[in-house]
């Protein structure tokens, strides 16, 4: 709470002492702010000369957090000893020839609306650095293990993060949404995940907790009845007095962006946009229980809110816990692979990702939303002697639907284990390239760090026959 009870120390010009200022600037969630991976974020962006190629508006991307195994989802071995393809056969799809995983019957009604890239491959087999580079399209440039993972901000930027400094986003929503948490399960948040050199501008806005259950929160945009609209004002006011009575200080790296920091939090808490899209008691019980009554479930439609209000890339994350738990591996399945699948992750996938495709087409929305499912990597083609499959980056398979991409295709293709690409094949630089295509980012861009040291957004292609 701001106080002003007998101020002390030096007094700017219009009555605000410096303590006062400093104060404001450190406000906790609790009180003014938002929390500090969504600081500032400019409402609009410098003209850079991008060309608009694709027609997406904003990105949903899964990341499964540990990684399908190509076999056992998107590219079904049915005639592979048992060993490599497991108890699977594949099923048809409403497109002729293409074919999935019995398990996501739900999802093989909706093949005509995304395609299967089989081919993609890198050479990383640790989860924190395979997650970077699919994530930030490079390589890593420093060590890294599981154990000592973390994210830095000499890092490359999350294409989430990119695509927030280069598109213009509305002020009173987030540009880029991460939830339900971050990925590192066991340790440190793994690298990859924030905007890197970019800054804390351009982060995504964290929501930590868990759609569909009694104590989700949404965070700083929540809304809170203890603040009234004419306490809001008055501290807005009070943050117009301090940046009035700050610019002497402009030049001081500290507080130079003091006032848009605070002022995006101010819209943000004020915003009814905001409080709006994350509140999922607006929509009918039976659009709910449609995406499954679950964590997963219900972060899909919570997706699907913020991108119809307006926000540019939501990212959702698979928790390393089974649904409605704690704890679990999740997708990382090195043991009793087939037991999560089939009591896991595929029922809550299946069914969450075809209420999306569907409510996504019906609400005339699918043309301009970019839908992936995203691993960082795939998962061994022979199973281990735990029943399980290990991390397998050699060979694997993904799913994109909407926003440019044509629906009915399957890209590029493995060999007949499902090991190495047979044919077509490509790397994540591609994959993001072919993102950036569809959001009208020129991936002939160039970044700059905190030191304006120039960094090619991406070395990658867009991938022609997808699009």
């Amino acid at each position: 709470m701001i106080t002003w009870n007998a101020p002390t120390g030096p007094r700017l010009c219009d009555g605000v002492s410096r303590r006062e200022l400093l104060r404001v600037g450190g406000l906790s969630v609790a009180g003014l702010t938002l929390p500090g991976l969504l600081k500032a974020r400019a409402a609009a962006t410098k003209d850079d000369g991008t060309k608009k190629v694709g027609t997406a508006r904003s990105v949903i991307v899964f990341c499964t957090n540990g990684g399908t195994g190509q076999m056992d989802s998107f590219d079904p071995k049915p005639d592979a000893p048992a060993e490599i393809r497991g108890p699977y056969k594949g099923t048809d799809t409403n497109v002729p020839g293409l074919r999935i995983n019995e398990k996501l019957p739900e999802l093989a009604k909706h093949a005509d609306k995304f395609s299967l890239l089989r081919s993609l491959h890198h050479t990383d087999t640790v989860h924190p650095s395979a997650l970077y580079w699919t994530l930030c399209g490079a390589k890593i440039p420093r060590a890294v293990t599981p154990e000592s993972g973390t994210m830095s901000r000499e890092d490359r930027p999350h294409f989430g993060s990119v695509a927030a400094k280069f598109l213009p986003n509305r002020k009173d929503l987030p540009a880029f949404v991460m939830m339900p948490v971050a990925m590192g399960p066991n340790g440190p948040e793994w690298p990859g995940q924030f905007a890197g050199f970019l800054g804390a501008a351009h982060d995504p806005y964290r929501v930590n907790s868990y759609a569909g259950e009694p104590a989700f929160n949404p965070g700083a945009v929540a809304s809170d009845p203890a603040l009234s609209a004419t306490r809001l004002g008055a501290r807005r006011h009070l943050l117009a007095q301090v940046t009035a009575g700050a610019k002497y200080l402009d030049d001081k790296a500290a507080t130079k962006s003091l006032d848009p920091h605070y002022a995006k939090a101010f819209d943000m808490i004020g915003s009814p946009a905001a409080q709006e899209a994350f509140d999922l008691e607006r929509e009918p019980k039976e659009v709910r229980e449609k995406y499954g009554e679950h964590t997963f479930g219900q972060q899909c439609l919570l997706a699907r809110r913020l991108v119809e209000a307006g926000t540019r890339l939501v990212q959702i994350n698979w928790p390393r816990s089974n649904v409605g738990g704690r704890g679990g591996p999740g997708y990382d399945t090195h043991a009793n692979c087939f037991k999560l699948i089939e009591e896991n992750l595929y029922p809550a996938t299946d069914r969450a990702f075809a209420a999306l495709f569907g409510d996504l087409a019906d609400r005339g929305l699918w043309d301009e939303t970019l839908v992936i499912f995203f691993n960082e990597f795939g998962r061994t083609p022979k199973l281990n002697a735990n029943s399980g499959r290990d991390h397998w980056p050699f060979c694997y398979s993904i799913l994109l639907g909407g926003g440019g991409v044509k629906g009915g295709r399957v890209v590029g293709a493995s060999d007949k284990t499902g090991a190495y690409p047979a044919s077509d094949p490509y790397r994540p630089e591609d994959l993001l390239a072919t993102i950036y295509h569809c959001l009208g980012v020129d991936p002939d861009a160039v970044l700059y760090d905190g030191l304006q040291r120039p960094h090619h957004l991406i070395d990658g292609k867009p991938i022609k026959a997808l699009l």
